[in-house]
């Protein structure tokens, strides 16, 4: 074999495998340029649960705010007045009731001055029983004229003048037994003490003030509320008050609504009456709540509302798995649930929990069905 044949010549075996590989490397080729064209499927940023709206029936509630004070307070002073406190028989916090001695005055001078009104009671009866004695005898000599009309007119002035003079004594001498029975300073209701300034020893005027007296333990709430509101407000609708320091609630009762609205802020006062042993003071700032008639809401577990920017959104998702951002409006809380507004409807899906580690326009996985 010479050269030329000798380069011409391709042993068997070489030229099946190079047959094989060009054809097969062309199909890899053809895979390759089949792949990249293709693109990959989006994946789901996260797996959520899903939760829809609840239709429900709430008690709305209206917050409040407001002094606890007395329902009505009676102050109860000295009627007499010059006499020195000789007895204080009651505290602060003492229950009293109607009737029962507080403070004792001196009596002595006020005895005195009783006796004196007494004794001229009965001057003024004498000098009555002898006016008319004389008058009587006027009225005989003038059968007999022998005295003038104008006599008989002075001895009948003098009786009747008489007659006003012991009038005159015996009211002041009830106005003496008065102020000596008002040496004894007596409760005018039943109810607690408040305040006290009587002192012992003390010489009091008339009307000076020695107690303060809470009528019937009776409490009252003057919640401030705003005007708008007042409509939907009645006597006898339930209150509920926030009581300070442990947060128990006391229940109360609407008794009035003030009939003006407060030209400065606005708000008007309703009072609440409160039981007794509420375990309030009069004085405290307490907060608390009005029950008005149930309303119809959507309600949302509190984890699916997203907040951002100053915002309340929740997270919907579509049929193809898609996150919807939707603003919405919150309102009153029972538990963990929360009422919502703003687009929502009983059928709108929306992310129960985690809804602030998706976007608008996201993929997501869905648990369950």
């Amino acid at each position: 074999m010479n050269a030329r044949n000798k380069a011409r010549f391709v042993p068997r075996h070489f030229a099946l495998r190079l047959a094989v590989a060009v054809p097969l490397a062309a199909a890899l080729g053809a895979c390759d340029k089949k792949k990249e064209a293709t693109p990959e499927a989006p994946k789901p940023v996260m797996t959520v649960e899903l939760v829809t709206p609840q239709g429900q029936q709430w008690p709305q509630q209206l917050p409040a705010s407001g002094n606890v004070a007395a329902w009505q307070e009676a102050i109860v002073g000295a009627e007499v007045g010059g006499a020195r406190l000789l007895e204080v028989k009651v505290n602060v916090g003492d229950l009293v009731r109607k009737g029962d001695v507080l403070a004792i005055l001196d009596p002595a001078t006020l005895q005195a001055q009783a006796a004196q009104q007494d004794a001229n009671v009965a001057q003024a009866a004498a000098t009555l029983a002898k006016a008319r004695a004389d008058a009587q005898r006027a009225e005989e000599l003038d059968k007999t004229g022998s005295i003038s009309q104008q006599e008989i007119d002075q001895y009948r002035t003098a009786a009747a003048t008489a007659e006003a003079q012991l009038k005159l004594a015996r009211a002041q001498y009830d106005v003496a037994s008065l102020q000596l029975r008002y040496a004894r300073v007596v409760a005018p209701d039943d109810g607690v003490i408040s305040s006290r300034t009587a002192t012992v020893g003390a010489v009091v005027g008339a009307g000076t003030e020695l107690f303060r007296l809470i009528r019937g333990q009776r409490l009252e709430w003057r919640a401030e509320v705003p005007g708008d509101w007042l409509g939907r407000l009645r006597p006898g609708m339930r209150a509920a008050v926030r009581r300070p320091g442990d947060g128990a609630t006391v229940a109360g009762t609407i008794r009035q609504i003030a009939p003006t609205v407060d030209l400065q802020t606005r708000n008007a006062l309703v009072y609440v009456d409160l039981p007794k042993n509420a375990g309030l003071s009069a004085g405290q700032f307490v907060e608390g709540s009005f029950e008005l008639a149930p309303q119809a809401v959507l309600s949302l577990p509190e984890s699916a509302i997203v907040l951002r920017d100053g915002h309340r959104y929740v997270m919907t998702v579509d049929d193809q798995h898609i996150v919807h951002q939707l603003k919405v409006e919150t309102g009153a809380r029972q538990g963990e649930a929360i009422a919502v507004s703003g687009g929502l409807t009983p059928a709108t899906r929306v992310i129960k929990s985690g809804g602030s580690f998706v976007g608008d326009g996201d993929l997501v996985g869905v648990e369950g069905p």
